[in-house]
Parts: C-alpha cells; sequence; structure tokens
C-alpha cells in the first residue's frame, strides 16, 4: 500500500499557512470531503489536521457543527497575547531564580543553535520558550503556558514565515534574555520576555492587517 500523499501533520502546516496567508479567510468552510479531495488523502488525515486546528483556536465549530476557520479579532488575540506574556514572564524570572548551571547551558545552546544561519528558526523558538518553562520549576504555570502557547503558536510561527526581518531581532531578543536568567537577574528577564512577547504580538497584528509584504 502507497503512502499518502499528505500525511496530518503536512495538511495542518499547508492549512496553517493558508490561514495566515489570508488564502482561507475568517469564516472560509473547511469540509473534510473539499479537503480529502484537494491533498489527495482519506478523510482520517483530513480529521487529525483539522482536529489540531480546532485545539489550536484556528478554526471553530460553525453551522450544522462544520468547521470553519475561526474570526480571530484583534481584541482576541491581543488578549491572548496578553496573558501569555504575562505568564511567560513570571516562568523566565523564575527560571532565572532557579535553573541549574547545566540548565543555563543548554538554554545557551539552544539561544546558539537558534543564530545559526540554516536553523529552523520556528523551531528554535519553540525550544527556547519550553526551556524556560521547565527551568521555572512550577507545575502549574508550566500546564497554563503550555495551554497558551498551544493556542497561540501558529501565530507566532507565522511571523517567522514572512520575510518580515522578525528572526534577527528574536534571536537579538532571545540572547538578551538568556543572558539576564544566566546572570540571575530575575526582574530584567522577566522584563525582557514581556518585551519580547509584546514584540511578536506588533508583527502579528501588522501580519493580520496586512501592512507587510508578504
Amino acid at each position: 500500500m502507497e503512502a499518502p500523499a499528505f500525511s496530518a501533520d503536512q495538511i495542518y502546516a499547508q492549512l496553517i499557512r493558508d490561514i495566515m496567508g489570508g488564502r482561507l479567510s475568517p469564516g472560509a468552510p473547511m469540509a473534510e470531503v473539499q479537503l480529502a479531495l484537494r491533498f489527495g488523502v482519506s478523510r482520517t488525515p483530513i480529521r487529525q489536521a483539522l482536529h489540531r486546528l480546532d485545539a489550536e483556536g484556528m478554526i471553530e465549530r460553525g453551522p450544522r457543527r462544520a468547521f470553519i476557520v475561526r474570526r480571530m479579532n484583534q481584541d482576541a488575540l491581543r488578549d491572548l497575547f496578553e496573558s501569555l506574556g504575562e505568564i511567560e514572564a513570571l516562568c523566565t524570572g523564575l527560571a532565572a531564580r532557579r535553573m541549574t548551571a547545566m540548565e543555563q547551558a543548554a538554554l545557551a545552546r539552544i539561544v546558539d543553535e537558534g543564530d545559526a544561519h540554516d536553523a529552523d528558526y520556528a523551531e528554535a523558538n519553540r525550544r527556547f520558550h519550553e526551556a524556560l518553562r521547565l527551568g521555572a520549576k512550577n507545575a502549574i504555570l508550566a500546564e497554563l503556558s503550555a495551554d497558551l502557547n498551544r493556542r497561540s503558536m501558529p501565530w507566532r510561527d507565522a511571523q517567522f514565515d514572512k520575510g518580515m526581518n522578525r528572526v534577527d531581532s528574536s534571536r537579538a531578543e532571545h540572547r538578551a534574555i538568556m543572558e539576564a536568567v544566566i546572570a540571575h537577574d530575575a526582574d530584567r528577564a522577566s522584563g525582557l520576555m514581556r518585551a519580547h512577547m509584546a514584540t511578536s504580538l506588533g508583527v502579528i497584528e501588522k501580519l493580520l492587517q496586512g501592512k507587510l509584504d508578504g
């Protein structure tokens, strides 16, 4: 039996690009049958991709319980990032106090790897934030942060896909945060993370408003 042309992960990634690129507008239907025909697969990987998009808040149930692209307005997006920014800032401050020398060295390696010319920066970004969440050593905060990260990640990844020069500024912000964490400067680390998340929100808002070139 031949492997399907597209896996659920590949379909998910393409649908994210379509939503963020405006090819699937808010309210657009996400019908399983049509998507299966488009990708040349059965409905099983389509369902898997759609359920992942639903869990991350990119789509929602519309008329007759069919999936449609979520109508995410600026206020909802701002609320999401404001909440996430505060949680991440708190985690980062705790990480500055609680990370071991070995964990700090691992964080520095993640930052160095993210600086590499051929790095998958979206993946490096996920690893950086995850290391700080784990470094906080607070299970409740880690759980809250993981949920908000899951819901925000497609929007956050999109800022690195559009040629918006966000990668270079994000790299510099990560390095400054890492240096504050290693210096055990909790207040500075928290403030830098809060500013980092606010900058990401600003880029994403501009992307959604179509103010940046693709």
